[in-house]
């Protein structure tokens, strides 16, 4: 955490920005340590060349207390009995920031800063200035202890997906299918990880309907006979977070089905062959791309191939075909390519790739061939 500080810090200092306001919750935890469940009421970070500031509602004030990185803690309140006190979050942050004059270049992040702030911060005379980007570039490189708390969430999340395909038959219903996963989970994270932060999200997309839908929450309907089956976990350990996704089959596909899951785990092959340091992440796209384009069915393929994981659900930056960025050592991916056909179901599978010095490795380890996928 002091390192990133460092980093920056002088990131600030080159821009000549003296003030950050730091709002996306991720980036929040990323440069203080502190997250919160919910965030209707506003948290917000200030970042400066000396100090950090955190503002914060009242449930959150010993929570913060005990997690944050900040040299002060400013609390606001929302019960009647503190009405006399700070009752919002610009009860402490006008006097901090009139500590500045009109003119002082003050960091935000553009992309997610909500428009009404970005107002207010006018108000002040502020030049406001782009520091979202670099904390992008900041997370998308992990460092040793990240990468190892993505290895703990990928091993985690081959758990619960080998569990729950015991259980894939005609007759279960998506929701109880992911609770069998789900349990194994709980069971081996509070066995082997005491007193750590373990989360997970799930989804199953069961049937030629729902498969082709790419994103879509589990429900009640039942398994059928000759089904495929989109089923994606993601667990994080202490916010990190390793995607794990594989589809399957319940009882017997037809030829045109196996055929289309096959196109698919060839297309990943291909992205997880190609992905590397040094190569940009529009090569990555375009090389699964083209094994679904050779097979004269690109018209059915309607995503990216892949997302920067971490901290979020999905991060920047992402493997698109206009995007030249080159790839560096420490970045982690998913790699899903997937493909979509009307009447004959979803196909995709997703592992998290983390990149290093010679090539990548899978942090997901559960079987990807199709003999292993029909039940």
């Amino acid at each position: 955490m002091t390192k990133r500080l460092e980093i920056f810090r002088k990131f600030m200092n080159e821009k000549q920005v003296r003030l950050s306001v730091i709002w996306e919750p991720d980036n929040q935890y990323y440069l203080s340590g502190f997250r919160a469940i919910s965030y209707s009421r506003p948290i917000v970070t200030l970042i400066s060349e000396e100090l950090i500031d955190l503002i914060v509602p009242g449930l959150e004030e010993l929570h913060a207390g005990e997690k944050a990185i900040a040299d002060h803690l400013y609390v606001y309140y929302e019960q009647i009995d503190k009405g006399h006190l700070e009752t919002s979050y610009r009860d402490h942050l006008t006097p901090l920031l009139k500590k500045y004059p009109s003119g002082t270049k003050v960091g935000v992040e553009l992309g997610v800063l909500p428009a009404n702030v970005y107002l207010y911060l006018k108000e002040f005379g502020f030049e406001l200035v782009d520091v979202g980007q670099k904390v992008i570039h900041m997370r998308s490189i992990k460092d040793k202890s990240e990468i190892e708390q993505l290895k703990i969430a990928g091993k985690l999340s081959d758990y619960a997906i080998e569990e729950s395909l015991k259980y894939a038959r005609a007759g279960i219903s998506e929701l109880e299918f992911d609770t069998y996963g789900d349990k194994t989970l709980l069971e081996i994270a509070s066995r082997d990880y005491p007193e750590e932060q373990i989360g997970y999200e799930n989804w199953t997309c069961s049937g030629v309907n729902r498969s082709a839908m790419p994103h879509l929450y589990s429900c009640t309907r039942k398994f059928a006979d000759g089904d495929p089956v989109v089923h994606s976990r993601q667990v994080w350990f202490n916010g990190y977070r390793a995607e794990n996704e594989r589809t399957f089959f319940v009882g017997k596909p037809s030829e045109k089905q196996k055929d289309l899951l096959k196109l698919a785990i060839e297309a990943q092959r291909v992205g997880m062959e190609m992905i590397r340091p040094g190569i940009t992440a529009r090569e990555v796209d375009l090389a699964s791309y083209e094994v679904f384009k050779k097979a004269g069915l690109s018209e059915f393929v309607n995503h990216r191939v892949g997302h920067g994981l971490g901290l979020s659900e999905h991060e920047e930056p992402y493997l698109r075909f206009d995007n030249y960025l080159v790839l560096e050592e420490g970045m982690v991916y998913t790699i899903e390519p997937g493909i979509y056909v009307p009447g004959l179901g979803g196909y995709r599978h997703s592992d998290t790739v983390i990149l290093t010095k010679s090539g990548s490795y899978s942090i997901t380890q559960y079987p990807r061939e199709i003999e292993y996928l029909i039940f």
